[in-house]
């Protein structure tokens, strides 16, 4: 095979690609020269996961990659304009599995025992004695089937959570969660839930999907938590459902303007937690993800099936 030409969308700090010397000529571009660089390239790495310079940059004059992939298990910045091409598209399903479920049982553990409540008494010196809520034998609804979904759901089980997981295909019978739960079922299910995950991939049917509507659907009690993409919750009926008390609480680690603008009221909804699109990010997490790439990039030089590859109509992989 001919040197093979890797245009790469920078994000700092840079991918390791020294295993690309010799079969490869690695070309960078940032947002303004990705347009030009589009036609030089065969393989494209979204290093720089978190921009839109791919749709806005595609179709575009000449010739596209062939292969393009996005470091990141949500390709939403990819399609649609990318949906009708030939172009396969691969993401890093896999790598932030484990994280985002411990972060996610993190969350459950910190506001059923109250930490943010400990932290601040002890900044006062205040000794006050509280009741904590019981994790196990509470029930979560997690949306989103895929295998980070599956993961977080198997955490929180082993936290003595009953879980029901909702996909978008039911499928009665499950070897870990009895069954899932078709988005038919979501209205009804959101009722039951003491911890409702939202960790689905972004969709036009997902879009909004929590909404006043499914607030008032859950449980006083119940907390809802987001790690899969901001545009999944209308952000004002969130802030309404939580100063309203019609859920307990909520955490989000993503937003529909990220980094989230210091003028924004989320900052300051009481029950809201605020982190930084942070949830699947662990010490190593970019040399996981460059080596994701790496394998298949080998993979792709000797002709064989790449893996994690997206259903460009769907917006996943299907059967993960």
């Amino acid at each position: 095979m001919s040197e093979t030409r890797v245009v790469v969308l920078d994000a700092d700090p840079l991918p390791r690609l020294d295993r690309l010397e010799g079969r490869a000529r690695v070309l960078h571009a940032d947002e303004k020269s990705l347009a030009d660089r589009l036609p030089e390239a065969d393989v494209l790495l979204v290093w720089d996961f978190l921009s839109d310079a791919v749709r806005e940059a595609w179709p575009g004059p000449g010739p596209r990659p062939r292969w393009v992939h996005t470091p990141s298990a949500g390709v939403d910045r990819l399609l649609p304009e990318l949906a009708d091409s030939d172009v396969i598209i691969t993401n890093a399903r896999g790598v932030f599995d484990q994280p985002i479920a411990e972060y996610v049982a993190g969350l459950v553990l910190a506001m059923a025992k109250d930490f943010h409540g400990s932290w601040e008494l002890q900044r006062q010196r205040r000794w006050r004695h509280r009741e904590t809520i019981r994790v196990g034998g509470s029930r979560a609804l997690v949306v989103g089937s895929g295998p980070i979904g599956r993961k977080i759901g198997r955490t929180l089980q082993a936290l003595g959570v009953t879980v029901d997981l909702v996909g978008r295909t039911e499928r009665p019978e499950d070897p870990d969660f009895g069954r899932v739960h078709g988005t038919g079922s979501l209205n009804t299910l959101l009722g039951t839930a003491d911890w409702v995950v939202c960790v689905a991939p972004l969709t036009e049917e997902s879009r909004g999907m929590f909404d006043a509507g499914a607030f008032a659907r859950m449980k006083p009690e119940a907390r809802f938590l987001n790690v899969g993409r901001g545009q999944h919750v209308v952000e004002e009926d969130l802030v309404d459902a939580l100063l309203r008390h019609r859920i307990a609480g909520a955490a989000l680690d993503v937003f529909h303007t990220e980094p989230l603008p210091a003028s924004s009221r989320l900052w300051d909804v009481p029950g809201l937690l605020v982190s930084p699109h942070m949830s699947g990010d662990t010490v190593g997490w970019r040399d996981d993800l460059a080596e994701q790439f790496l394998d298949n990039f080998d993979r792709w030089y000797a002709g064989k099936p790449l893996r994690n590859v997206v259903d460009k109509r769907l917006g996943y992989v299907p059967g993960a």
